[in-house]
C-alpha cells in the first residue's frame, strides 16, 4: 500500500496530534486521511458526523503504552480526507465502499472495531465487506440497524435535513450534544471546525451526512441498515458497549443496542453524543477488556 503525504496542519495542532499521518487513495481523486499510533493488534476507530479522527486522541493517549496499533481514519468529506465532487456522493453505500477499500489496502489480518455515530454503519459494513477481519467490537453512541416502521424523525434531523439546515453551522456548536458542554470548547471546538472550513465542500459534507439519516422507510440508507442489522446479529466476537445517556440524539436507545449485542459488557455513563471527549478512560478500558477476551 502506498502511503501518500498528508495535508499540512497548523502549528497549534501539532501537540494535540502526536500520530503518524498519511493518505490512502480509495478511488480516483479521493484519498482518506489516516492517523496511527503504536504497534500490535490493530484497532480501527471509526468516527461519525461532523467529526474526524481527532475525536479519538484522548482514547489514544490512554492506550499509548499498550501493544496496539490504533488506526483513526477520517471519513471522506470530513477531517483531512478529500471532498467528493458532489454533495449527492455522500451516501451510505459510497461511504461504506470507500472505507472497505481502505481496510483492504491496510491488509490488517484481523482487527477490533470501535464505532460511534455514522462510524457504526460505515465501519461495520466495511468490516462485513472484508470477511474474517472483525475480531472484536466496542460500540459507542451509534445506531446498528434501520429505524422501526412508522418512526418519526427527530426534530434535530428534520431541521438539519431541510434546505435551511445546510446553512446552520451546527458543527461549530457540538457542545450542545454533550452531557458536559465544557468538554467541547475553545481549541477543541476550533479543532473540529477548522477542517470543515479549510476546504470547499466541508460544510456540504456535514449537511449531506445528516441527509443520509432515514426520514422514511423508503430512504436509500434503509436497505444497507437492514444489512447492517443482519451482520450485527452474526457477531460472536468479544464486544463491549460504552454509552452516553445524556446524548440528545441517541441517548435513549441503549437497550436496543444491548439487545442486539446481548453478550457485550456495558458501561452506562452520563456523557453526551461525542462520548470520546468525556469518557476516554472508560472507552480505553473497554478496548482493553475486549482485547483480553479475544
Amino acid at each position: 500500500m502506498e502511503r501518500l503525504p498528508p495535508p499540512e496542519i497548523p502549528d497549534w495542532f501539532t501537540e494535540q496530534l502526536p500520530f503518524d499521518r498519511y493518505m490512502v487513495e480509495v478511488e480516483d481523486d479521493l484519498r482518506i486521511h489516516v492517523m496511527e499510533q503504536g504497534e500490535g493488534r490493530p484497532v480501527v476507530l471509526f468516527h461519525g458526523n461532523p467529526t474526524w479522527g481527532y475525536l479519538y486522541r484522548k482514547v489514544a493517549a490512554e492506550l499509548v503504552d499498550e501493544p496496539l496499533r490504533l488506526i483513526m481514519p477520517d471519513m471522506i468529506g470530513l477531517g483531512f480526507s478529500d471532498r467528493p465532487s458532489l454533495p449527492s456522493d455522500h451516501t451510505l453505500a459510497n461511504h461504506s465502499r470507500w472505507m472497505s477499500v481502505l481496510l483492504a489496502k491496510l491488509e490488517l489480518g484481523d482487527a477490533v472495531a470501535v464505532v460511534q455515530d455514522w462510524g457504526g454503519a460505515v465501519g461495520l459494513l466495511a468490516m462485513k465487506n472484508n470477511p474474517g477481519l472483525l475480531s472484536g467490537l466496542v460500540v459507542l453512541n451509534t445506531q446498528l440497524g434501520p429505524p422501526k416502521p412508522g418512526f418519526t424523525p427527530t426534530r434535530f434531523h428534520r431541521i438539519l435535513s431541510s434546505r435551511l439546515g445546510r446553512f446552520v453551522p451546527w458543527q461549530n456548536h457540538l457542545r450542545f450534544a454533550q452531557g458536559d458542554r465544557s468538554s467541547i470548547s475553545g481549541v477543541v471546538q476550533q479543532s473540529y471546525s477548522y477542517p470543515l472550513r479549510r476546504a470547499q465542500g466541508g460544510s456540504d459534507a456535514a449537511a449531506a451526512l445528516i441527509r443520509m439519516v432515514p426520514d422514511s422507510m423508503s430512504h436509500p440508507s434503509v436497505p444497507l441498515l437492514e444489512d447492517l442489522e443482519e451482520f450485527v446479529a452474526t457477531i460472536s466476537q468479544p464486544s463491549a458497549i460504552v454509552w452516553g445517556r445524556n446524548d440528545p440524539i441517541l441517548g435513549k436507545i441503549l437497550r436496543r443496542i444491548n439487545r442486539q449485542l446481548p453478550d457485550a459488557e456495558v458501561t452506562d455513563t452520563d456523557a453526551g453524543h461525542f462520548i470520546q471527549e468525556q469518557k476516554p478512560v472508560e472507552i480505553a478500558a473497554a478496548i482493553s477488556s475486549v482485547m483480553a477476551r479475544i
